[in-house]
């Protein structure tokens, strides 16, 4: 069976984290250091390959009004990019309190401010791609 891949893109950094099987859970499994399109879209199409993803949702950053803003621009267009590349449905999900959950997490978890730096993109990309399972699971509809 096939996996979902969620991702928390930002400038410098890609969260990952991928799905069971059955698209009940998420689980963060990495973050891609970000070095150029070429490279980060690379990571990406060999994590796809090695655990059988389906397809994928991008945490697209909204203001909170709901306008965009030039980071949001970016996310599109690297969804665009992505989509070119690996031919997979992609999916956005709204993410405005993602990184902001992410944060009260690891706080919560008493990580270490270190360690909670490279952690937090991570546990963004569960936050958002848990969102998006219980919501596919609510039967709601989704579009590309």
């Amino acid at each position: 069976m096939s996996k979902i891949l969620g991702l928390d893109v930002g400038s410098s950094t890609i969260g990952v984290a991928v799905s069971d099987t059955f698209g009940w859970t998420a689980q963060g499994i990495t973050t891609i250091r970000r070095k150029n399109m070429q490279c980060d879209l690379k990571s990406l199409q060999h994590l796809i390959r090695q655990h059988t993803i389906s397809e994928v949702v991008v945490g697209i950053p909204f203001k909170m009004n709901g306008k965009m803003d030039s980071q949001t621009r970016k996310i599109i267009h690297f969804m665009r990019v992505l989509r070119n590349t690996v031919h997979l449905p992609i999916y956005s999900w709204d993410e405005r309190f993602s990184t902001i959950a992410a944060s009260k997490i690891l706080d919560q978890g008493n990580v270490k401010k270190k360690k909670k730096a490279a952690l937090i993109d991570q546990v963004a990309a569960t936050i958002i791609l848990q969102g998006y399972l219980d919501h596919k699971n609510d039967g709601a509809s989704i579009h590309e």
